[in-house]
């Protein structure tokens, strides 16, 4: 989602890649939620940050206090900057349960 919503609002003014520590699968309530304000992310994978070991980064931006604390892969690159965000994946129970969290995730 946060690569959607950087790539969007960059206008391709710069170069965005998104990569978790553990990555799944791009999950359908954020597509969905996506789809809503007209950014479509269906050809989005997961990634882990072993993809982009050895790259160079001009900003990173971790959405989660884990990743903040455990992404060795960018460690040193660039500014670093963190803002937290709950998990909306991580809610159990149905996909209509958790759908309103993942668009909570993107009103902020």
């Amino acid at each position: 989602m946060a690569e959607g919503l950087l790539r969007h609002a960059g206008g391709g003014r710069f170069e965005v890649s998104s990569a978790g520590t553990r990555p799944g699968h791009v999950r359908p309530e954020a597509i969905a939620v996506m789809k809503e304000i007209g950014i479509d992310i269906s050809g989005y994978r997961s990634k882990h940050v072993d993809e982009f070991a050895g790259s160079a980064f001009d900003l990173v931006l971790t959405v989660c206090d884990h990743a903040n604390e455990t992404c060795p892969a960018v460690a040193g690159h660039g500014r670093r900057l963190h803002k937290a965000f709950d998990d909306p994946a991580a809610l159990a129970g149905r996909d209509y349960f958790r759908s309103p969290a993942f668009l909570d995730s993107v009103d902020k």
